[in-house]
């Protein structure tokens, strides 16, 4: 149950719920206007980052994922699990993601992104070697959009867990593939 009660939609600014209308019902959406104008410019940046990115999907579900395992938030992998199998992330690859896992279900690339995003999470800068792997799989645009996915995932991550958001019940968005 959630640490403060969830925002009265009815009294929500029209600036965040004109941001709504083309998304799923998440209890998320119900608790971020309790951070008032920040509320709206978290909407935006999440939006650029999951439709407007030239960053593959299932590179982005991949670090964001990891991020909220690391993370141990629970309401951020239970939701980018599903958006993961939207995109198109099999199975076995959502599962070589847990902390521990086997990875050899991912590819070169897909290793390399999980590489990356623990170094990020857990040392906040990549080392020259690192970071000069990436250049050489991946556009400056690219990195510069999935080193944004990761710390805003991050963000996400601790704003769900300190409120302690709530998974919506079965059946409030529907689960399907692309």
């Amino acid at each position: 149950m959630a640490r403060i009660p969830y925002f009265n939609m009815a009294q929500a600014p029209a600036a965040y719920t004109d941001l709504l209308h083309a998304r799923h019902p998440l209890n998320l959406y119900r608790m971020l206007p309790h951070a008032g104008p920040a509320a709206v410019g978290f909407l935006k940046l999440g939006g650029a980052l999951l439709r407007e990115s030239t960053l593959d999907a299932k590179l982005r579900e991949i670090a964001i994922l990891r991020v909220g395992l690391i993370s141990q938030a629970g309401y951020e992998v239970h939701q980018h699990r599903r958006v993961a199998r939207q995109v198109g992330l099999a199975d076995d690859k959502v599962a070589a993601l847990e902390i521990g896992a086997d990875t050899s279900a991912l590819d070169a690339r897909e290793r390399l992104v999980l590489e990356f995003t623990d170094t990020l999470v857990h040392h906040v800068k990549a080392p020259d070697v690192l970071f000069a792997r990436m250049q050489a799989q991946f556009s400056e645009r690219e990195i510069a959009e999935l080193v944004l996915t990761i710390g805003f995932y991050m963000m996400v991550s601790r704003f769900l867990e300190n409120f302690e958001v709530d998974i919506e019940p079965p059946g409030t968005i529907p689960d399907t593939r692309a």
